[in-house]
Parts: C-alpha cells; structure tokens; sequence
C-alpha cells in the first residue's frame, strides 16, 4: 500500500509515494502502554503505581486514557476510594502478562544464548558414526552443556552435504567424497574395512580372510549415490582382489544390510570399530590384502561462522571422536 503525499514548493510540485505499513503490523498503542497498565492494574493504585515505574502521577494517567481511547473501551474503574478492573481491563492483563514477562526474560536469554550456555542445533549422521565414535561425542556433549538441545536425524552423505549447502543442518557426520568448498571437516575415523558373515557361512569361523576367498559369496552394499565415494573404492577392492563382486541386494540404512546378513543373504562391508557389538547370528572377520577403507568426518558450513553453540559441539566432537 502507497500513500500519496504532496509536496509544494514556490516554483514547483512534487508528488511523492510514501509506502504504508500493512495493517496487520499497525497497533495503535506502544509498549510503554502495556507497561503502565500493568503497573496500575497490579497495585489497583495510581500514585503506587507511578512511584514503581519513576513517572509522575497525571503523565500516568494520560498514558492509561490514551490506551482507553485508542481501544475504545474502560479498562479501569475509578472512584475517589478505590480502582478496580473492568472486565475488559482483566482480559487485557491476562494477554498482556505472558508477554511481558517473556520480553523481560529476553536479554537473559539472548545473552546465554550467544555464550553458548543454551541453543538447538539440528545434527545429522550416518550408521557408522553412530556406531562408532558418535554415542561417546553425544554423552559427553550433553553433559558439559545441558542446555543445548539436539535434534538427530539419520541421513545418507548425499542428502547431509545438500542439507548443510541449503544451511538446514548446523553439522553433519558424513563419508567425505569429492571436496566441498562451503564445507570444512574435521576427520574422526579412517579404518579399513573387513566382512560381516552369516553365521553359518563356511569361512566364519576362519580368522583372517582375503576378499578373493569370498568370489562366491553374493555381498549386502547400499545404493551408490549415498556415498560414491565409499561404493567405488569397495568395487576397486573386489578389482584388486580380482573378483567379480556378486551384489544380491543394496539397501539403506546400514542396520537393514546388518539385518540381511543375519538373515543369510549374503555378506557386507564393515569396520572393526562397528563389530564391538554383534548378535550371535554373524561373525566379524578382518581382511588381509586389498579391501575398502571407511572414512567419517564432521562437517560444517563456513559461512557463516558457527554459532557458539555450534561451536561447543564441534570441540567436543573433536575432543572426544579424535
């Protein structure tokens, strides 16, 4: 909405446009407004009531007439003895309250918030960090800073990198694959990688493997955009291995293809650090010879620079995952 406006000079006129606020944004009264009406209706006494707020008695009342006039209806009820409420008047401290007193609490607030005492980061991660290095980083995080509230979300490398590009995640615990200029990463984990089994598989009772032992054995993997990284050096290894790779299914996420194997479908890729905690159905077996290595970092968008929430995680991943 425009206004028109204008102007005369001896010589000359000109007409000016000036934009209007939307009306859903106009009020007719200021916050003082709210604030000496609070005061009045809390001690129901206009002289206790100027005293509290510093100002003079008749500017207070002044103040209280305008809110009156400009909202058209009496919100005090006065007489020489005493000054009451009008239902109107209740109904505008009830809404006026909370938001007052959420305004004065906003300073504390914001001021913790800036030295990292209280904040919300949205974290993502994949099946490897939290079977890893992540449950370690998220107990002693959330004891340094109780007030600092995370929100996990289990997300393939693909989707994480677009989320932190887009700026929907303050970090992410990825498979780094090509480099992100946006990005910067600190690495927590590289480990090579050896081979989940059924149970009952013939080789699981075999201490040390080669991958070219296991040519006839169809492998659980995952769809290769997740992580094409990760996915081109397993297929490299089965190369240098000189195997043909007999992938029966690919799945996502990790526990699903945990859950395959268990199930005798066939075998899959895993490090030593994620084999700690195995159910009885398989059996964790190293490789010798070619094999593919996981690598897991933290992320991060550089601009702009993290929080000081962010930057409480951050050393804590780095401290603890390190």
């Amino acid at each position: 909405m425009m206004l028109q406006a204008t102007i005369n000079l001896p010589c000359l006129e000109i007409l000016l446009w000036l934009p209007v606020m939307p009306r859903e944004y106009q009020f007719p009264f200021a916050l003082r407004h709210l604030v000496y009406f609070r005061e009045v209706a809390r001690r129901l006494h206009f002289r206790a009531a100027a005293e509290a707020l510093g100002v003079a008695q008749p500017a207070l009342s002044r103040q209280i007439a305008q809110l009156e006039d400009v909202l058209g209806v009496r919100l005090l009820h006065r007489t020489r003895r005493r000054v009451e409420l009008t239902p109107a008047g209740k109904l505008l401290l009830e809404r006026a309250e909370p938001i007052l007193r959420s305004l004065q609490g906003l300073p504390r607030e914001l001021g913790a918030m800036a030295g990292g005492a209280v904040g919300h980061l949205r974290v993502a991660f994949t099946g490897l960090a939290m079977a890893t290095v992540l449950p370690g980083i998220l107990r002693e995080f959330h004891r340094q800073h109780p007030g600092i509230k995370l929100e996990l979300n289990e997300s393939p490398t693909s989707t994480q990198l677009t989320a932190l590009e887009a700026g929907e995640l303050a970090c992410g615990f990825f498979h780094p694959d090509a480099p992100a200029p946006a990005l910067q990463t600190h690495t927590l984990l590289r480990e090579k990688n050896g081979v989940l089994l059924p149970a009952a598989h013939p080789f699981a009772k075999v201490k040390r493997l080669r991958l070219c032992d296991l040519a006839d054995t169809p492998f659980v993997l995952f769809p290769r955009a997740h992580n094409p990284g990760f996915y081109d050096r397993v297929l490299a290894a089965f190369a240098a291995a000189g195997v043909t790779p007999r992938i029966a299914e690919e799945v996502w996420p990790r526990a699903n293809g945990i859950g395959l194997v268990r199930a005798g479908v066939g075998a899959t890729f895993m490090t030593p650090s994620e084999a700690q905690y195995l159910p009885p159905e398989v059996q964790f077996r190293p490789l010798a010879g070619p094999a593919p290595e996981s690598r897991l970092v933290v992320g991060w968008r550089t601009v702009p620079p993290p929080d000081a929430a962010l930057e409480a995680f951050l050393g804590v991943a780095r401290a603890v995952g390190s």
